[in-house]
């Protein structure tokens, strides 16, 4: 490992782990600089790599004792982070620490996480995500990865044109700030959502829509390859029900 590397990491981390360096804008920016005063060359993301890998393979072990950050309160903004990072995860195909050491794709991680559940830091929007992983709450969702979805557009059903929506087979997620409400499969998803917003014939949900409206209702829509049979989707939305835990899927409402 490059004792440079170290170098940075140690003029720049005050007293945190590396964790926090690359998740904490401010640090962050600090270890970035000193990655480049100290001659190391690659962009922004690439340090970051360099400095969560040394941290995986035990390269920096016994410096990271010091200052624990201990961010309370995260209930209110935990499922928010869930949601932003589930949705980059289908729609570019990364993992959490591609987001994380990436400053533009983490920028939009916590545009959508504030989208969701606003108010609150890019630190703990984030932190609630790798506590999330820690927790081993974000467990890889295999058949998205064998059937991709061809787009993943998320929007709050105010907002939603059902116009631009195509006439399509996909699978789609109505959540508000704190839980999945519902997940669902279609051979049209157009047809489908305006079904569900029209008037739902899933019972929670045509509840939960009549008492709030659609203020903080949002939806993922994930659009699927042609030719993908029922079957498949059928398979994916049970996925998707498991991982997501949509109350009204469970509740059978």
């Amino acid at each position: 490992m490059d004792n440079r590397l170290v170098t940075a990491f140690l003029e720049s981390r005050d007293g945190y782990s590396a964790d926090r360096v690359i998740a904490d804008i401010k640090l962050n920016q600090r270890f970035l600089v000193a990655c480049r005063e100290q001659g190391l060359s690659g962009d922004d993301e690439d340090l970051n790599r360099q400095l969560l890998n040394a941290r995986k393979a035990s390269g920096l072990q016994g410096l990271e004792t010091g200052t624990r950050t201990c961010i309370q309160n995260q209930d209110e903004y935990v499922f928010a982070s869930e949601i932003a990072i589930r949705f980059l995860e289908r729609r570019d195909s990364v993992t959490l620490d591609q987001v994380i050491c990436d400053p533009v794709r983490a920028a939009e991680f916590d545009a959508i996480a504030a989208r969701i559940a606003p108010g609150y830091s890019s630190l703990e929007y984030r932190w609630a995500a790798l506590r999330l992983r820690k927790k081993g709450s974000l467990k890889p969702e295999i058949l998205a990865h064998v059937c991709k979805p061809e787009s993943v557009i998320h929007a709050s059903a105010r907002e939603l044109d059902l116009a631009v929506i195509p006439v399509r087979s996909g699978l789609y997620l109505f959540f508000d700030s704190q839980e999945t409400l519902y997940v669902g499969e279609t051979s049209n998803l157009r047809n489908r959502l305006s079904k569900h917003l029209e008037h739902s014939d899933n019972k929670g949900l045509a509840r939960w829509i009549w008492s709030h409206g659609p203020d903080g209702l949002n939806v993922e829509i994930q659009v699927l390859p042609d030719g993908t049979t029922t079957k498949v989707r059928r398979a994916m939305e049970r996925e998707l029900i498991k991982s997501r835990r949509p109350v009204f899927n469970v509740s059978g409402v």
